[in-house]
């Protein structure tokens, strides 16, 4: 992409009701704009950080064996009489009347309506177990929005759900889940930690959050430094055979958010690995059994023909929170660090002096070449003098800057700064294109 034909509206100063990095960096790097009291329009560049993030999670629910469709944003009110949560959820629902009196809602979460869709097709144990998920808008209308997209009332949520014939079925369905998450967060270039959390309003009595450690997180966290350490597991994970080894490994150590943490237990723990920091939820899973299941008669025929309820979690992943944290996670003073599986671009491509014939060639050519092999190049074309130009990138954080000017095309050099550590070196112009495209693919290849 050209810069010359992009929206990339950079602002120099930063809000005011900025409080917070990622919110400062995504207001000033032009990723989003606030269009009402934690209500966000997202920006192109913004915009294809949110959709890489969303396909790495689709790709992972894909691979645990979840199957995705999508439910509307507008649910109706009786549903969530049927499980008695209508009038206990509170005022972060948002509740909606039809022109025909209808009482709805703008969904904050979706237990009730996969509860009714389910009921609606599946009659048999035999048709189980069964994952659902979807990606799709919520909002909750929160007392005090702030953090930017950390605590906006809108916000993309993958949340899927699963059923099970019975406990020990979804249990395993909850170990895919957790595997699950753990892969997808390292994906992302994020240690996700898994913890010991309070089910809320969803409730259930099994639930762990991920956190991601950030001095600007909202919970007090508490864990075994051995536990930030761990190995995700790779690509030879079966999701079909026996996940609960990789479970118990994880769960084994210590580590509870503010709400469930146990002073005495966490004592117990060698002080030369306890952790007590902050973190950013980005992920929470729950098992809650019949909860649903049982007052919206969600039930399926066992062998023996008897009507069972089914055994019900969810798993929600805040996609859009995820950006954020993310940024908390990699930044400087100077702007964002992106990990390359999430960049808005894998290269910035800056031309030192556009409208110089020289320059403008030998730009376009490395550009052709690297877009040829699917690198994702950001083409800084524009005038402008130097110093804007490399504000701007460092702003943007792309990972890999690569410089051409006048005495580089002389001397047959680029210069290549690599973001995340801020070192430069030179290349040759004719090997930038393999070199470049060769450290993009590695940087990719999650194994």
């Amino acid at each position: 992409m050209r810069l010359s034909r992009y929206y990339l509206p950079v602002l120099k100063e930063t809000p005011s009701e900025a409080q917070i990095a990622s919110h400062r960096l995504m207001l000033r790097a032009g990723m989003i704009r606030q269009e009402g009291a934690g209500i966000y329009a997202w920006l192109p560049l913004g915009f294809r950080v949110l959709k890489k993030i969303e396909q790495i999670v689709r790709e992972e629910q894909d691979r645990a064996g979840a199957a995705e469709m999508l439910m509307p944003t507008i649910q109706q009110a009786d549903l969530w009489r049927e499980s008695g949560r209508y009038d206990a959820y509170g005022k972060e629902m948002l509740r909606i009347t039809d022109r025909a009196d209808r009482e709805m809602l703008f969904g904050p979460t979706n237990e009730e309506m996969i509860t009714e869709i389910f009921r609606a097709g599946v009659r048999s144990y035999k048709d189980l177990p069964k994952i659902l998920y979807h990606i799709q808008w919520k909002f909750r209308d929160e007392i005090r929005p702030r953090f930017g997209v950390m605590r906006g009332r809108e916000f993309l949520m993958k949340d899927s759900y699963s059923f099970d014939i019975d406990e020990e079925s979804a249990r395993k369905s909850y170990y895919k889940m957790f595997v699950a998450y753990l892969r997808t967060f390292a994906r992302l270039g994020v240690k996700a930690i898994p913890m010991r959390a309070d089910t809320g309003p969803i409730g259930g009595d099994l639930s762990h959050e991920f956190i991601v450690l950030a001095e600007t997180g909202e919970s007090a966290v508490f864990c075994d430094k051995r536990l930030v350490e761990m190995d995700t597991p790779k690509k030879d994970v079966d999701f079909d055979g026996d996940l609960k080894p990789i479970f118990d490994q994880f769960t084994s150590l210590y580590a509870a958010t503010d709400e469930m943490h146990d002073k005495s237990e966490f004592d117990s723990v060698d002080q030369k690995h306890q952790v007590s920091a902050r973190g950013i939820e980005v992920g929470h899973i729950f098992f809650f059994g019949e909860k649903y299941s049982k007052p919206m008669k969600a039930v399926v025929a066992g062998s023996d023909g008897s009507e069972i309820p089914v055994q019900m979690g969810s798993y929600g992943v805040g996609v859009s929170r995820l950006m954020g944290a993310i940024i908390e996670a990699y930044h400087d003073e100077n702007g964002c660090k992106w990990p390359m599986p999430v960049a808005p671009y894998h290269v910035g491509l800056v031309n030192l002096r556009s409208g110089d014939e020289d320059c403008d060639a030998a730009c376009d050519k490395i550009y052709k070449e690297l877009t040829s092999k699917g690198v994702e190049v950001l083409y800084d074309d524009t005038g402008g003098r130097p110093g804007e130009k490399f504000a701007r990138m460092d702003l943007i954080g792309l990972p890999y800057q690569l410089v051409i000017g006048p005495r580089g095309i002389k001397s047959g050099e680029a210069e290549v700064k690599n973001r995340t550590t801020d070192e430069r070196e030179t290349i040759a112009i004719d090997k930038v294109t393999e070199i470049i495209s060769g450290r993009v693919a590695d940087a990719l290849d999650y194994a």
